[in-house]
């Protein structure tokens, strides 16, 4: 049943019930099923039956779909399961406390810790689900031995996951963003750029994936604890990694009862990482070869099955765990208590990821983000159009909690505005919208990827939306600054130098705070 609030602002009232409550209450679980609830009332004019009838089918569509499986969905929840297993196991075994005692030998600092768990994105970059997981699970019982708060490591994680996955190539994000740039320069005739070569060209005017990472580097050098972030460090340098008042924060728990090997560690985790990096090609060439097209391996992660090749990862991952738990001759019962223990540290997470995919798909049938893709119709400037893109497309992705349904939407409409205006704004208004997607995901409690990021830091989930956002504002504010250079000069070098500058000054700005409070 089509409703009359799509194409009016209405439609922008659930999610911003959900994000609200979310920050207000921090009962996230809540705050989406009263967004969900009333997005389907609106859908439904209000009927109860019908809303009722919606909900139900809403619920069941994200497991069974045009009469089979919702594969993507299913698999991700096994992913998930799959990791927390592998979490319980080695923790049974003694390997991750094995880990973190190897890494207080060789990791002598807390920003030592810290490097280490931003640089493991160049190894994890191929997914940002994967990174956020896979490092998350490695890098916790070091940061945790380091008085690092999870909020700390909840923001190094999701400020290193996106940011590098839009600006790499050979990864799931720049496949699927190339194959979409691909699509819209066919479709306008445009011969002077390759997909790849207009992706690469983007990258370097993504001013806010760039200093973003640029950020990450000062944060990890240490001194850069900004607003809520400051009070949680301070928690964790005195012992408190999370927040006492709400309790431990979801995560799979230490059940260890010995130091074991590093080794079953990382075994566990490079079979993780090799099977799943395997899977992606192996699911894509597949793909290619069903469709007669050459192999390539962009070719072959732009036709790949992410889902999938997570899972069969996982598996070969629970693998080699459990070589590890009969090497211990760990008894029957403690093998259903382990893996009992990493389904149970999994489940608040799945809870959340499955009412955000909810709230998604009502969201996406009221139309919220083509409500907001019409408002940038109205008349402006042409040298403010890449600026005003920017926070359109991070409203989007803040409202939706999705960067690639913003691509999705964003990238064409981008290429259709400058193509009717000018030709010379095309690349400089699609960078806008990747990096405007990559804000509004940063900042949005309803994202999967900000879901992820607390998971796989353990840290509870409103906190990482808190502590992160006076980080992700700062940027936007530095990325708009060079939107509006790079819109006036058409040049992406004074835009550069333009957010540059403006860096600078949000850096002596909370410098000066700093000491305020200090």
């Amino acid at each position: 049943m089509e409703s009359s609030f799509i194409q009016n602002y209405w439609s922008l009232l659930p999610p911003l019930l959900a994000i609200v409550l979310a920050v207000l209450t921090r009962r996230v679980l809540l705050s989406l099923g009263l967004g969900i609830i009333l997005a389907a009332l609106l859908l439904q004019h209000f009927n109860p039956v019908a809303t009722l009838q919606l909900l139900i089918s809403s619920a069941a569509s994200l497991f069974w779909s045009d009469n089979t499986v919702n594969e993507w969905n299913v698999n991700i929840l096994i992913f998930l399961l799959l990791l927390g297993c592998i979490i319980s196991m080695l923790s049974r075994i003694g390997a991750t406390l094995a880990f973190a005692e190897w890494a207080q030998v060789r990791i002598k600092n807390r920003r030592q810790a810290k490097m280490m768990t931003g640089l493991l994105v160049f190894i994890f970059f191929i997914d940002d689900y994967f990174h956020s997981l896979s490092v998350g699970t490695i890098c916790r019982p070091v940061t945790d031995r380091f008085n690092i708060s999870r909020a700390k490591l909840a923001y190094l994680l999701d400020s290193t996951a996106a940011p590098v996955c839009v600006l790499m190539p050979v990864s799931s994000w720049g496949a699927y963003i190339i194959a979409l740039v691909g699509g819209i320069l066919v479709s306008h005739g445009i011969t002077g750029h390759s997909a790849l070569g207009a992706f690469l060209m983007m990258g370097s005017m993504n001013y806010y994936a760039i200093f973003t990472l640029i950020m990450v580097l000062l944060v990890i050098r240490g001194g850069w604890d900004l607003g809520p972030m400051a009070r949680h460090e301070e928690a964790a340098l005195a012992g408190v990694l999370f927040d006492s008042a709400k309790g431990k924060p979801p995560g799979v728990e230490d059940n260890s009862e010995q130091i074991g090997r590093v080794i079953d560690l990382l075994l566990a985790i490079a079979t993780l990482t090799l099977v799943t990096v395997a899977g992606l090609l192996f699911t894509g060439a597949q793909a290619l070869s069903e469709s007669g097209i050459e192999f390539s391996v962009l070719g072959a992660l732009e036709n790949t099955n992410v889902g999938r090749s997570l899972v069969v990862g996982g598996l070969a991952g629970l693998g080699v765990c459990a070589v590890g738990m009969v090497q211990q001759k760990v008894s029957a019962a403690n093998w259903l208590q382990t893996l009992a223990l990493g389904i149970k540290g999994m489940l608040p997470a799945i809870y959340i990821l499955l009412l955000a995919w909810t709230i998604a798909s009502l969201i996406s049938q009221l139309e919220t983000g083509q409500y907001l893709a019409s408002l940038v119709q109205q008349s402006l400037p042409l040298f403010l159009l890449p600026a005003v893109l920017f926070l359109l497309a991070g409203m989007m992705a803040f409202a939706t909690g999705t960067s690639w349904g913003t691509f999705g939407i964003m990238l064409p409409i981008a290429a259709d505005m400058t193509m009717a205006i000018d030709v010379a704004l095309l690349l400089p208004a699609m960078s806008a919208v990747m990096a405007g997607a990559v804000f509004g995901d940063h900042c949005s409690p309803i994202s999967d990827t900000t879901i992820l990021s607390s998971t796989g830091a353990a840290c509870h989930h409103i906190d990482h939306v808190l502590t992160q956002l006076p980080y992700a504002l700062s940027i936007a504010l530095v990325s708009l600054v060079g939107y509006v250079a790079l819109g006036y000069s058409a040049s992406v070098m004074v835009g550069l130098i333009a957010a540059t500058m403006a860096f600078i000054l949000v850096l002596v700005f909370w410098h000066w705070q700093q000491r305020q409070q200090g």
